[in-house]
């Protein structure tokens, strides 16, 4: 990882950390071209997509750049819009474990953009990859100034954290019946 884990700082400084590279209106039709591939976006319009890309900046990672820590602050999410990201979780040993990787499309980082909780897992990118984030001021203005689409995101963010809870569980359920 290009930064040491043991660093200081909250998910603003490695953002800081990394090449922003514009707001996301520049980007509107490459994330609309991502609807097909996105869960998140499955049912928002070109204009949802085209008002929630106001609200976003665009960065670039390069390989090995740490985007995401283990631990920090968290209040934003982001969504991946080219090459992809490694997502790493501490094992009980404080040993870094792969858990996944993830490409465009997908986005990361909700449930400590809606509760400020720490981060629950690093990333990393394993190539040059393209993010918008969406902080949760910006989340705030959005259920403000456009109150449907406000709503539309919330549901999306509430379903996908809802369907994550229940993979994790039944694998937890797998797990324990092996241990019995």
């Amino acid at each position: 990882m290009a930064q040491d884990e043991n660093e200081a700082g909250s998910d603003r400084g490695n953002l800081r950390n990394l090449e922003r590279v514009g707001k996301g209106t520049a980007i509107t039709d490459v994330i609309f071209g991502l609807v097909g591939k996105s869960p998140f976006f499955a049912e928002f319009s070109r204009e949802d997509i085209s008002i929630l890309a106001g609200y976003m900046d665009v960065y670039r990672a390069s390989p090995g750049e740490l985007i995401i820590r283990e631990g920090d602050g968290g209040d934003f999410m982001l969504l991946v819009i080219e090459g992809y990201v490694d997502i790493f979780k501490r094992g009980m040993r404080g040993e870094q474990q792969h858990m996944t990787t993830v490409g465009a499309g997908m986005t990361l980082g909700e449930m400590s953009m809606i509760d400020g909780e720490p981060r629950f897992a690093t990333c990393v990118a394993t190539e040059t990859t393209v993010f918008a984030v969406l902080h949760r001021d910006d989340m705030a203005k959005i259920i403000l100034d456009h109150s449907s689409l406000g709503s539309k995101i919330l549901v999306k963010l509430v379903s996908m954290l809802s369907s994550r809870l229940r993979q994790t569980s039944a694998r937890l359920l797998q797990f324990m019946e092996r241990g019995s």
